[in-house]
């Protein structure tokens, strides 16, 4: 029984750790370009939800069957996210690159509050009910008390997701691109990198990984509210932060250390603090750790 239990948390926390991971990706990949923190990611996570939910409602009343929601409203809140994602970019950050550090920062925070109100007027502070896009498997049903069926789905689509990702920037033309221009931006410029269109798409491919998160968890939850990017934005700036910001394998080592960190210190402990085991844990590895687990100690020339 005991085993059983440890079991139900340990896959509990490797479910939790895998969304930190989606999300805690967008944080780390902008940051290695251009050095910025994006406090709106949690933003796009949220928009994601949304245009899931808005899209699978419509297609319900017009009588599709269930696997082409699910596909059509996944398909349709990556694009949507991806879009917001790229326009914020535009909007926000990119005439900020060369002004001072805190002005770039601010605009994020701005565009953070601006998005959250944004959806609060166009729909409701209440929560609403999301559909159960990931329904219960009859061939997982005995296993189900231990880890359902939507969870098994979060934490595949992860383990693809990251494998996908993993190509792209280290096989592909673009995934090239990124790395030369988070290494040197004006080197990368000088060989004829469009440098524009590298942050660009690394906005794009962020936004898409958040949106993924966010239909995942609100079909796993079952209901939504305009609020709930900034919870999951900054459990996911913890982990990108924890693995060590910049760091791709870093974000994903620091959503699953951070995911397991919860869910045995509830399971276990107690579950009244569990930002505050998060957060504790934190403090503890950067105290050791400052750069994070994966990170590098940069030396600055004077």
């Amino acid at each position: 029984m005991d085993l059983e239990y440890f079991l139900e948390l340990f896959l509990g926390g490797l479910v939790k750790g895998s969304i930190y991971a989606l999300i805690a990706l967008g944080y780390t990949m902008v940051y290695g370009i251009i050095e910025l923190i994006n406090f709106a990611h949690g933003e796009i996570y949220m928009l994601g939800a949304y245009t899931a939910l808005i899209v699978a409602s419509v297609l319900t009343v017009l009588g599709f069957p269930h696997l082409a929601i699910v596909i059509m409203a996944g398909l349709a809140a990556v694009i949507w996210a991806s879009a917001y994602g790229f326009t914020v970019e535009k909007v926000a950050y990119k005439p900020l690159r060369k002004a001072p550090r805190l002005s770039p920062l601010i605009s994020a925070i701005g565009m953070s509050i601006f998005l959250q109100n944004y959806v609060l007027l166009a729909q409701t502070d209440k929560f609403l009910p999301f559909p159960e896009l990931i329904p219960e498997f009859d061939f997982w049903e005995p296993y189900s008390h231990i880890i359902g069926s939507p969870s098994l789905v979060i934490l595949i689509s992860t383990v693809v997701i990251m494998l996908l990702l993993t190509y792209i920037i280290k096989y592909t033309t673009m995934g090239k691109a990124m790395r030369a221009t988070a290494q040197d931006r004006t080197m990368a410029m000088l060989v004829g990198i469009s440098v524009n269109k590298v942050i660009s798409f690394t906005f794009v491919i962020g936004s898409s990984l958040a949106a993924i998160g966010g239909v995942l968890v609100a079909s796993q939850m079952g209901q939504i509210n305009f609020y709930i990017g900034f919870m999951a934005g900054i459990k996911a700036f913890t982990a990108a932060v924890l693995g060590g910001i910049g760091s791709i394998p870093g974000a994903v080592l620091g959503g699953l250390v951070l995911g397991m960190t919860e869910s045995l210190a509830t399971g276990y402990i107690s579950s009244d603090y569990e930002d505050v085991f998060a957060f504790a844990l934190l403090v503890l590895i950067l105290i050791f750790r400052p750069a994070g687990l994966l990170g590098r100690n940069t030396t600055q020339k004077v």
